[in-house]
């Protein structure tokens, strides 16, 4: 029987870690579509700190091990992915607590302590990189975890830029995603993330549709189960890309060429 071998669809991305630098091609799903993908803060700044166990949770830690696992699920269905946010060491790590480090980078580029600095240098890379890709489907991820007092419990919440039409669609098809994974999961929970939108300077200052995560409270005891426990952090990897390869499947209609009559 003549077919693709696997060991031809078999890719390795040195980010990921050892144990998790291997993937396999799974589907053609996602072909043709170019994704950044941009964990929150980085290098000098760790972003919002939980208390857990007697540990510290970083918001930086999880926010770019849930980038890593969301860009391999992309990578698996044939898109091209950026890691905006790199670390050469951490990799996809499988520990409920995650140690803090400032070795991060904006792609090899030392991360500015200067909020407005930092944030600018991301959206530039996104841009460069925006401008080479000749892609027709083109979305940059943003994930960032909040922070609020320790009794108020969050579920996730999407944001698009002020009047993104499409950053609004995919970003609604995220949340569609995820209640009806909470009510097949958690059926007795209920789920209250909201879309909206939002004049971050990141989706304002970026060229490609963009979308921006927070993925709860780092404070809580309740939402730090959705971070600290491994399969919870691939899980949330898996929906966001299960409500992208919906989103795209739509564009995919709009910039086919119409058959002549």
């Amino acid at each position: 029987m003549v077919g693709i071998s696997v060991s031809s669809q078999t890719r390795r991305e040195p980010l990921f870690g050892k144990a998790s630098a291997s993937y396999n091609i799974t589907s053609s799903s996602l072909k043709g579509a170019s994704f950044y993908l941009v964990s929150g803060h980085g290098g000098p700044d760790p972003g919002c700190i939980g208390k857990y166990k007697g540990h510290n949770l970083h918001e930086d830690e999880y926010a770019y091990d849930i980038i890593l696992r969301l860009g391999r699920e992309l990578l698996k269905r044939g898109a091209k992915v950026h890691f905006i946010i790199q670390d050469a060491k951490d990799g996809i790590r499988n520990t409920y607590v995650l140690n803090n480090s400032k070795r991060e980078t904006c792609m090899g580029k030392k991360i500015p302590l200067n909020q407005v600095e930092r944030l600018q240098q991301r959206c530039n890379a996104v841009n460069r990189l925006y401008r080479k890709d000749r892609s027709n489907y083109k979305r940059a991820v943003f994930i960032h975890v909040d922070s609020r007092s320790r009794s108020k419990q969050t579920d996730v919440f999407f944001y698009h830029a002020p009047k993104s039409t499409l950053g609004k669609r995919l970003v609604t098809e995220v949340q569609g995603t995820f209640r009806s994974k909470y009510q097949k999961f958690q059926p007795n929970r209920g789920f209250d993330g909201t879309v909206s939108e939002r004049n971050l300077f990141v989706l304002r200052n970026t060229t490609p549709v963009a979308i921006f995560l927070e993925l709860g409270n780092i404070q809580n005891a309740q939402d730090q189960k959705r971070l600290v426990i491994p399969d919870n952090r691939q899980a949330l990897a898996n929906w966001i890309t299960e409500a992208i390869v919906a989103d795209y499947k739509v564009s995919k209609g709009s910039f086919r060429p119409s058959k002549k009559k």
